[in-house]
């Protein structure tokens, strides 16, 4: 019998996370390609009322290439950490980063995604990035493929709807573990790949517009499904290559609590959670769960896999599980919009019980605990909690200072439901809170929305210093690392604690 564990574990990796496209800018610098990323820009009309640029058209792209980018595209700019990388992880160190999860950015490898060989210059900085992070004894968990592909595997090959993709990805999976594998030990192939049936530009690099049939849901689970094949080739050549690599999956989860006790919202919630576990059933279990021979029966979805698929997946499953957590949502077998509808997650209806965030998520701890028990009873591996956090308009005081008790709360009561998910009995391996210093917004292409504990000055057009400033959550995050979680409740106003 497992012992009982009342705190985080000596070895509890502590962090934060970012991703290449909405972090680093560098546009066009270093030899770097277009990307899926460079086509979004930023919409003043959609920021306002929250919802979420994140698609793009044929036509709007082939503009973009042949009349150049008119307007404003923040995710070119990010936070300008390609050119602050030493001073942006000295400023981790100082929270007593124990990991840090970051992505490399496809185009800076390879532009195209078709050259035979590698961008040097690319390599060279990824270089300095993991170099920098080991002299400062930071462990880099690297994502593969987060939210970014080069944009002409979009435009030849429609993304990940073409199985011809696999093999460019291995092509960079290959070079960048044999580049790094003395630096990186730890990866994940793909963000988030849950999210390919809501936003496929951003999932998969696919345009529906130029699918090869009408039925968007076949398109969108045959590219999940060549993900599938791409992440379990990239796990079986990982651990040829690197052989201490530790690899896993991630996904977005975003639980259904039914909203009511009637048998069918019961049902409802179960299958909507099905749908979201699939990806982990494959990529930990190495099969396809059958709860899905129905649901593809029933949608007309015929999936186009080779022979040699299914051994491919047997024998590529993951060493850990990882997953973002912002949110839970309601559930009910009655589909009806909402005027509170969430744009970005498609929530339809909002919990009585639970407080909204400025850009009206749901905020909910103890969902966070229940999520981390059901993954642990479902795949027995251990946990990394790849991405939380709030995303909030922060304000200079008239002290020049960012008082964000705000954040400070919500950290809290989501790491207070960590802990009890371990006293659970839950193998937690480590938090990485997402966008530590201030990024670019996946979602809203803005800058307004920051997640940071580290305070960027920089607005949505790009105006400011740039400058790195603390916020209060900085120090509070930094003592509650240093004293590996005992500090949990230093200098906070909590209502109640969670558990």
């Amino acid at each position: 019998m497992k012992a009982y564990q009342d705190n985080f574990p000596s070895d509890f990796l502590w962090g934060g996370a970012t991703a290449a496209n909405q972090l680093e800018g560098g546009f066009r610098q270093g030899g770097k390609g277009l990307s899926t990323a460079d086509m979004t820009p930023f919409r003043e009309e959609a920021v306002e009322k929250h919802i979420p640029v994140m698609d793009a058209t044929y036509e709007e792209i082939m503009n973009f290439k042949t009349n150049g980018f008119q307007g404003n595209f923040p995710k070119h700019r990010g936070n300008d950490f390609y050119h602050r990388w030493k001073e942006d992880i000295a400023l981790f160190s100082e929270l007593g980063f124990r990991c840090y999860r970051m992505s490399i950015a496809w185009t800076r490898i390879y532009p195209t995604g078709f050259e035979k060989e590698p961008n040097e210059e690319g390599l060279q900085f990824y270089d300095q990035v993991f170099d920098e992070c080991l002299k400062h004894d930071i462990m880099p968990i690297v994502t593969l493929s987060h939210y970014e592909m080069p944009i002409e595997i979009t435009l030849k090959l429609n993304g990940w709807e073409s199985r011809e993709t696999i093999d460019l990805y291995l092509k960079y999976c290959e070079v960048v573990f044999n580049r790094y594998k003395n630096k990186v030990k730890r990866w994940i192939p793909f963000n988030e790949m849950n999210q390919m049936t809501t936003v496929p530009y951003v999932g998969g690099g696919v345009l529906l517009e130029k699918a090869k049939t009408n039925n968007i849901l076949e398109v969108e689970y045959q590219a999940i499904h060549h993900q599938l094949i791409a992440s379990a080739l990239a796990v079986s050549l990982c651990k040829k290559i690197i052989q201490d690599a530790c690899i896993g999956s991630m996904i977005a989860v975003i639980d259904p609590y039914p909203e009511t006790c009637h048998p069918a919202d019961v049902y409802e919630a179960l299958h909507e959670s099905q749908l979201n576990m699939f990806y982990l059933d494959v990529t930990v279990r190495g099969y396809y769960p059958s709860y899905m021979a129905r649901y593809f029966h029933e949608n007309n979805i015929h999936i186009k896999m080779n022979t040699e698929d299914e051994e491919i997946l047997r024998t590529g499953t993951v060493d850990f599980i990882s997953f973002s957590y912002y949110m839970s949502y309601i559930s009910s077998h009655i589909k009806q919009k909402s005027e509170h509808k969430n744009s970005v997650i498609m929530v339809d209806k909002l919990n009585p019980y639970l407080e909204v965030s400025d850009w009206r998520w749901p905020i909910d701890p103890t969902g966070l605990r229940i999520v981390l028990n059901k993954l642990y009873d479902r795949f027995q591996l251990p946990i990394l909690i790849a991405e939380n956090g709030l995303g909030a308009d922060d304000v200079l005081s008239k002290d020049g200072k960012i008082h964000d008790q705000y954040r400070i709360d919500y950290m809290c009561k989501h790491i207070v439901a960590i802990k009890e998910a371990i006293k659970d009995g839950v193998d937690v391996m480590g938090y990485t809170m997402w966008g530590p210093i201030d990024i670019i917004s996946q979602g809203t292409c803005e800058m307004k929305k920051r997640y940071g504990v580290i305070y960027v000055d920089a607005d949505n057009y790009g105006n400011g210093s740039y400058k790195r400033m603390r916020k209060d959550s900085f120090y509070w995050y930094a003592n509650l690392i240093k004293s590996n979680g005992k500090e949990l409740y230093a200098n906070i106003r909590l209502k109640e604690k969670e558990g």
